[in-house]
C-alpha cells in the first residue's frame, strides 16, 4: 500500500523540523523543501553570522533534520518572487503611507503558493508547514481554525490562503502546545543556541525596518511637516515611511504634551500628531478581501477581529459594502488602527476571512 506523500516546507526552524518528525512518525512519505527567500548561506561570506541571523530560511539546519529523519530534501531559490511579491510590496506600502504585513503576503504569494503549485505538478498528495494552525472538518471543505496553543496561533498570517488549497494542507504542530514541540525538538539533536525564535521581519537582519527602508529606497527620506488637527505645523519629519499610527518615540517634537502619530498623508507629505485619546476609533473599512466563509458578504455578521498578530481579537459587527469591501464597527474603540495592516475575522476558533485596512 502506497503511503500518502507530503511536500513539507522546511525553514530549518524548530516548528517545521518537528512537523517533519511528526509526519514521518505518522507514516507519510515526506519530502522536505526549503524555499530560499532571502540571502545565500555562503560560509565564505557570512562566517560570523549565526543561523538565527540569516533570515527565515536556515538551510543547513533543514538539511540536518532531513538527514536525521532519512527523508529527501531540496532547496529552491525563491528570492526573485519574494523580492517582487513581499519586499517590494512592503517598501511600496511604507513609502505611500500604509503598513503592510510581509508575513501575510509571503504565505499567500510565495511560500504556500509555491508549495501548492509544486505539489500539484509533481503529484504530492499534501503540502505541510510548521505553522500553528488547524484544519477542522465541518463540511466538504476544511475550515481554517486557530491552533490549540492560542498564544502561538498563526492563523492571522494565513487568512489569505485560497479555500481550494485547504483540502491539500496539513499543519502537524497545530494540535500541540509549544512546550510539547520543544520536547519533540530535543530528540532531533538540534543545537539549542541556534533555535532562537525570531520576532522580527525576516529580511530585516541589520538595524530596524526604518534602516532597511532607507537603504532600499533612499528617496523615502523626504522631509515634510508634522501638523496637529488644526493643520498647524509642529516641526519637520524625516519622511512618511518612517512613521506609523500610535508611534510616540523618535518624533523629536517638544510641545509640553505627549503626542502620537495619528495618520500619515502621502498626498501632502504630512504626519498628523495628536493626544493618545485621539488614537481610538470605533470603525474602519476593509477591502482586498479573502473570504473563507460566505457569511461575511451576506449581511451583518457578529465576529471577533484581530487587527494585529500580537493583540487579542475584539468583538465587532461586520457589514458588506458593495461587492469589494466590509465595514467594521467595533464594540469597544480600538487604538491606532493602521491602514495596510490586516483585519482577520473569527467565529470562535474558525477563520472567516479578512482583508486590508483602508485609510479613513
Amino acid at each position: 500500500m502506497n503511503r500518502p506523500s507530503v511536500l513539507l516546507g522546511m525553514s530549518g526552524g524548530v516548528d517545521s523540523s518537528v512537523a517533519a518528525a511528526l509526519l514521518v512518525r505518522q507514516g507519510y512519505n515526506v519530502h522536505g523543501l526549503t524555499l530560499q527567500v532571502w540571502e545565500h548561506e555562503d560560509d565564505s561570506v557570512a562566517t560570523s553570522k549565526k543561523w538565527q541571523e540569516r533570515g527565515c530560511c536556515k538551510i543547513g539546519l533543514a538539511q540536518h533534520v532531513a538527514k536525521r529523519l532519512k527523508i529527501p530534501h531540496n532547496v529552491l531559490d525563491a528570492r526573485e518572487p519574494f523580492r517582487a511579491n513581499v519586499i517590494d510590496d512592503f517598501l511600496s506600502g511604507y513609502t505611500t503611507g500604509t503598513t503592510p504585513n510581509p508575513c501575510v503576503r509571503c504565505n499567500e504569494r510565495v511560500k504556500i503558493r509555491t508549495l501548492i503549485d509544486l505539489a500539484t505538478t509533481q503529484g504530492f498528495d499534501y503540502v505541510a508547514t510548521g505553522h500553528y494552525a488547524r484544519l477542522t472538518m465541518d463540511g466538504p471543505i476544511p475550515t481554517l481554525s486557530r491552533a490549540v496553543d492560542h498564544r502561538k496561533d498563526q492563523t492571522y498570517f494565513l487568512y489569505r490562503l485560497r479555500r481550494q488549497w485547504l483540502q491539500k494542507l496539513l499543519f502537524p504542530v497545530g494540535e500541540l502546545q509549544k512546550s510539547t514541540v520543544w520536547e519533540e525538538a530535543e530528540a532531533l539533536d538540534l543545537p539549542p543556541d541556534e533555535l532562537k525564535e525570531s520576532q522580527e521581519i525576516c529580511f530585516v537582519t541589520q538595524g530596524d525596518y526604518r534602516t532597511f527602508i532607507q537603504h532600499e529606497r533612499p528617496a523615502a527620506k523626504k522631509s515634510g511637516l508634522f501638523i496637529n488637527e488644526a493643520g498647524v505645523p509642529l516641526g519637520e519629519h524625516d519622511g512618511i515611511a518612517f512613521y506609523t499610527p500610535g508611534q510616540r518615540r523618535g518624533l523629536g517634537i517638544a510641545t509640553g504634551q505627549r503626542l502620537y502619530v495619528q495618520q500619515v498623508n502621502p498626498s501632502t507629505n504630512t504626519v498628523l500628531l495628536g493626544p493618545e485619546e485621539a488614537l481610538y476609533k470605533n470603525e474602519c473599512t476593509v477591502s482586498d478581501l479573502n473570504i473563507l466563509d460566505p457569511r461575511l458578504t451576506q449581511g451583518e455578521t457578529e465576529v471577533h477581529v484581530k487587527l494585529r498578530y500580537a493583540t487579542p481579537a475584539t468583538p465587532a459587527t461586520v457589514t458588506p459594502l458593495g461587492t469589494s469591501g466590509l465595514g467594521v464597527r467595533f464594540h469597544h474603540p480600538q487604538r491606532a488602527i493602521s491602514p495596510g495592516q490586516s483585519a482577520v475575522f473569527y467565529d470562535h476558533d474558525a477563520v472567516l476571512g479578512g482583508g486590508i485596512i483602508q485609510p479613513s
